[in-house]
This record gives structure tokens, sequence and C-alpha cells, in this order.
């Protein structure tokens, strides 16, 4: 039984008449009623009371056509659902994020424009470390994901980077630097200093540790913090200072202050990147166009 001959029962039900049934649908009638003829004997039924004047629905027909008719609006679902899915409409997109990013405007803003594009396609989110996110898009488990890999850490990805943010001076309230709008880089050589762990992600890590290395000294590391608002709240509590990508300036914890670094400061950068092996899935095609800001 194919698909088309479902659709002929159903316009010669719906017209009761096969020469009307036979102008509706495009094909001589002599043909169609051949057709019809071929689906009652594979049937063993007759589906039609052929008269004068038209048809009639048997009581094998009355009982066929609903359900014919459900087969034939399924199979045009399916077709429209895969059509979509082909568009990237429909399906599910996994996005990853470290916690640091999430503070960056820039990253709800493409999330959010992606979800009004494409209301109908389920967004998971993950948070997660650089290095877990890098692993998780090795195995397949994260499709996209914004992170601050290093040199070398992206070899099989697609990356686009985003701008580049000033990193900052997180110092306690009661710091005697706290008042400045500025703070040389230098005059932090002796405080105690609180980072990020370098297992989590190296260019972070890096970056902080070069800009203190090219001020003239190496930063004394007081406390590892797991997460970066954690790096804020440890600076709350006074175990030290950190230096924090401008964004986190949201992050209004009490206790503590926020501060640029005079001249060219070190620069907190992230990407945007997915897989390069394989064809690109059409969901992570429109996500990326979301990034450009592409239609």
């Amino acid at each position: 039984m194919e698909l088309r001959h479902l659709r002929y029962a159903l316009a010669i039900a719906e017209e009761r008449h096969f020469t009307r049934a036979a102008a509706r649908l495009g094909i001589g009638q002599p043909p169609l009623s051949q057709q019809i003829k071929l689906l009652e004997q594979e049937l063993g039924v007759q589906l039609f009371h052929r008269q004068t004047r038209g048809v009639e629905l048997t009581d094998a027909g009355e009982a066929f056509m609903p359900l014919a008719q459900a087969a034939v609006a399924a199979a045009e679902q399916a077709v429209q659902a895969a059509r979509r899915a082909a568009r990237g409409e429909i399906g599910a997109l996994t996005i990853g994020f470290t916690s640091s990013a999430s503070f960056n405007p820039l990253v709800p803003r493409i999330i959010g424009r992606f979800r009004e594009r494409h209301p109908d396609l389920t967004i998971r989110l993950v948070e997660q470390t650089t290095i877990r996110l890098l692993e998780a898009m090795g195995e397949g488990s994260v499709d996209v994901a914004f992170l601050r890999p290093a040199l070398g850490d992206t070899d099989g990805l697609v990356t686009r980077r985003l701008p580049d943010e000033d990193l900052w001076v997180a110092l306690p309230a009661r710091h005697r630097l706290a008042g400045n709008a500025s703070i040389e880089l230098v005059d932090l050589a002796g405080d105690p200093f609180i980072l990020y762990p370098r297992s989590n992600g190296r260019l972070l890590y890096d970056s902080i540790i070069a800009a203190c290395r090219n001020a003239g000294f190496s930063p004394r590391i007081a406390q590892e913090a797991p997460q970066m608002a954690s790096t804020v709240n440890l600076v709350a509590a006074g175990v030290g200072v950190a230096l924090v990508p401008e964004s986190m300036r949201q992050l209004h914890a009490h206790g503590v202050v926020y501060a640029r670094i005079a001249g060219d400061g070190p620069k907190a950068q992230l990407v945007v990147a997915h897989r390069r092996d394989g064809p690109l899935p059409p969901a992570v095609r429109n996500f990326m166009s979301c990034v450009t800001g592409d239609d």
C-alpha cells in the first residue's frame, strides 16, 4: 500500500465522485479507478459502492477513511519535522560556558537571540571549567561552548574570538588601595593573590602570572578558587586580591571594590567554539549566525 493510494481514496470519499476526485488530484479518471481497484484488492474489501451519479462509502470504507486520514496527516507531519530538523529549527542544542563567561553580557545576549529565532529548539545549558568543556566537546556531549582556551587547546575545534575584556583588580573594601580608581599592578607585589586554578583553564591563570612578572614580581598565591564567583567571595573575606574579567564587576559582593589596572593591562580572552570534524549540524550553524549577528 502506497501513501498516494490513501490520498486517492480520501479524495474520492470527500468528493463522492471519481471524476471530480480525479480533477482535484490532477490525474485521469480511468487511472484513478484502476488504482482504487488495486487498493481494494490489496485490502481484500470494497471501500466504495459505485453508483450512477457518484459513490458511497461501504462499512469497510467508513472504518478505513479516518485511519487513512490520520496516516496521511502523520506522514505530512513527518516530512515537515524532517525539513525543520534539517534547517535546525527543532531538536536540541547543548551550550557550554565557563563561570566567568556567564557574566560577559555578550553571552546571554547571543543565547537570548538564538532562543528568539528558534523557539521550538530545546536548549541545554552546561556550566563547566574550560578544560571540562574541551573534553565534553571532544566527547560530543556539548555542541558549542564559550570558553577561555590556551594556545593548542583548540585543535580540532572551530573558534570565533569575542572581544577581549580588561582584567580588573578585586580588592577587599578595607585594602589600602581600595579608594583608587586605577592601580599599578606592581603596587600589589606584596599582596596575597587568589587565582582561578590552572588545572581548570590555563589561559586566564597564565595571563595573570605573565602580567605580574611583566610588572616586575611573581604573585604570592594564597588561595585557589574553583569558581570565579568564589574568587570574589574570598576577596570579600580578606583572603587576598584577585584579577578578574571586567564583566565580573556585576558581582556586587559586600566588602569588595574593583579598580582598573593602570596602563596597558592584561586581557581576558573569550571564544565560542564548536567541533571541526564532520558536517556542521544545522542548529550549530544557526547558533554561530547569532554569534556573528547574521540573519
